[in-house]
C-alpha cells in the first residue's frame, strides 16, 4: 500500500502545484510541459527496459550455465557464513546466495550492466522461497535495501564526468564517495535488521566488515598512488578482468561438468528476455510520476524550504545547491547525473558545491527505480517496509556526504 500512496501523492501534489501556477502565476504552459514530460518519461521507461533485453538475455544465459554446472552453489557455500545471518530464511547453499554476492560484487565495481541482470536473477530465486507472491519477503526486503544502498568501491562514472568538466583532480572525491557509500550501506542494513530483529553483532558479520575495511584501505593505497587520469583506466581494467574471468570460468567449469553450455545459455537467455519485458509497466509507472513531480517544480520547493530552514538556524548553506542531486538520486539516476553536471557547470567542478554533488552521486542509489525494477520483475505489489528502510539509507547517505564534503574540502559548519 505504501507504494500506492506514494504514487498517488506524486500526481496529486504535482496537479495542485500546476493548478496554482496556472491560476496565480499565469503560467499557461505548465500543464503542457507536465504532459510532455510524462510522455517523454514513459518513452524513456520503455527504452530502458528494451535496452536491458540484450544484457539480460546474455547474463541470465551465463547464470544458467553456472546454475546447471553447480558454480552458483559453490558461490553460495562460500558466502553462507555471512549471508545466513542476514538472510536466515534462505536455505544454506541456495542459488540465491551466489546470485546476491555476484550482484554486490558488480555493484562494488560500478558495473551496472552486470549488476542488474544478476540482481534480478537473485530476486527471482528469492521469490521461489516467498510464500506470499504479491508481498515482499524479509529476504527480498533485505536484498533490495542493501542493493539500493550498495557499496561502490570505484565511482568511475563520477570520476569521468568530473574529468570532462575540467576538474584539476577528478579523483579527489574517491575516498569521500567510498566512505559515504559504506555508511549508506550500513544504515540500510541496520534499518532492516531492526525491523527483522537480526543481531548484527555476530562474528561472521563483523569479519565481513573488517575484511571490507581492509579491502577499501588496500584499494585506496593502490589507486591513490596512480595519476588521476589513470584511476579510471585501471578501475575499468580491474572490472573488465573480473567480469570476463567469471564468464569464462562459468563456461569452462560447465563444460568440465559435461553440461551442454550452449543449450543452458539459450534457456537462461529466454528467461532474461521475458524478465526485461515484464518490468516495463512498473518502470513506466514510477518514471512518469517522478516526471510530473519534477516538472511542476516541486523538487525545487523542497530544496528551497530546506535551505531556508538551515539559514534560520544560522548554519552554513553552501551545501544547499547540491541537494537536488541527492533528492533526485532517490528518484532517477539519469536525472541526478544531469543535475550533478549542472552544479559543476554553475559553480565549477572543483568548487565545494561541485565536489559535494559528485560525492552525493557516487555514494547513493536510485531507491524508487530499483524498487520498481526488482519488485516489478517478480510481481511484488506490497513492499512492506522496504521503501522506509531504503529512504533511511538514502537520507543517512546524503547527510554523510554533506559532512564528508565539509571534512575533506575545507568548509566549516558554523
Amino acid at each position: 500500500m505504501a507504494l500506492n500512496y506514494i504514487w498517488i501523492g506524486f500526481f496529486v501534489i504535482a496537479f495542485v502545484v500546476a493548478l496554482v501556477k496556472l491560476i496565480v502565476l499565469g503560467d499557461t504552459s505548465i500543464f503542457n510541459n507536465v504532459v510532455n514530460g510524462m510522455f517523454d518519461s514513459a518513452k524513456t521507461g520503455a527504452e530502458i527496459s528494451i535496452g536491458l533485453i540484450g544484457i539480460m538475455t546474455f547474463w541470465l544465459g551465463i547464470m544458467k550455465i553456472g546454475e546447471r554446472a553447480g558454480m552458483i552453489t559453490l558461490f553460495a557455500r562460500g558466502v553462507n557464513p555471512f549471508f545466513s545471518r542476514l538472510f536466515p530464511e534462505v536455505p544454506k547453499s541456495h542459488p540465491a546466495n551466489g546470485s546476491i554476492i555476484m550482484n554486490f560484487s558488480a555493484n562494488m565495481l560500478g558495473l551496472d550492466n552486470a549488476a542488474t541482470p544478476v540482481g534480478l536473477k537473485a530476486m527471482q530465486e528469492l521469490q521461489e522461497l516467498n510464500p506470499q507472491k504479491d508481498t515482499a519477503s524479509n529476504a527480498q526486503i533485505m536484498f533490495l535495501v542493501l542493493n539500493t544502498a550498495g557499496i561502490t568501491l570505484i565511482p568511475t562514472g563520477v570520476i569521468a564526468l568530473r574529468m570532462a568538466n575540467g576538474a584539476a583532480n577528478p579523483a579527489d572525491v574517491f575516498i569521500p564517495c567510498l566512505i559515504g557509500t559504506f555508511i549508506s550501506f550500513l544504515a540500510g542494513m541496520i534499518a532492516v535488521a531492526i525491523y527483522q530483529k537480526i543481531n548484527l553483532f555476530q562474528l561472521p558479520i563483523l569479519v565481513f566488515f573488517g575484511g571490507f575495511i581492509a579491502l577499501m584501505s588496500g584499494l585506496y593505497l593502490w589507486l591513490g598512488s596512480l595519476p588521476p587520469d589513470q584511476i579510471q583506466v585501471y578501475a575499468g581494467l580491474l572490472g573488465g578482468i573480473i567480469i570476463f574471468s567469471i564468464i569464462t570460468l562459468f563456461i569452462v567449469y560447465g563444460a568440465s561438468k559435461k553440461v551442454n553450455v550452449y543449450e543452458a545459455f539459450i534457456d537462461g537467455a529466454k528467461e532474461g528476455f521475458s524478465t526485461s519485458i515484464m518490468i516495463i509497466p512498473f518502470l513506466i509507472a514510477i518514471l512518469v510520476a517522478i516526471s510530473a513531480f519534477r516538472t511542476t517544480g516541486c523538487m525545487d520547493y523542497v530544496v528551497n524550504a530546506i535551505g531556508s530552514l538551515v539559514a534560520l538556524f544560522g548554519l552554513d548553506t553552501s551545501f544547499v545547491p547540491a541537494l537536488p542531486v541527492g533528492l533526485m538520486k532517490t528518484l532517477s539516476g539519469g536525472g541526478a547525473r544531469g543535475l550533478m553536471v549542472d552544479v559543476m557547470k554553475t559553480y565549477g567542478a572543483d568548487s565545494f558545491q561541485g565536489r559535494l554533488a559528485s560525492i552525493i552521486q557516487g555514494s547513493s542509489e536510485t531507491t524508487f527505480y530499483v524498487l520498481a525494477v526488482y519488485f516489478g520483475s517478480v510481481g511484488i505489489k506490497k513492499p512492506r517496509y522496504a521503501i522506509v528502510c531504503g529512504l533511511i539509507a538514502d537520507l543517512v547517505g546524503l547527510i554523510a556526504a554533506i559532512f564528508l564534503a565539509y571534512i575533506f574540502f575545507g568548509h566549516t559548519i558554523k
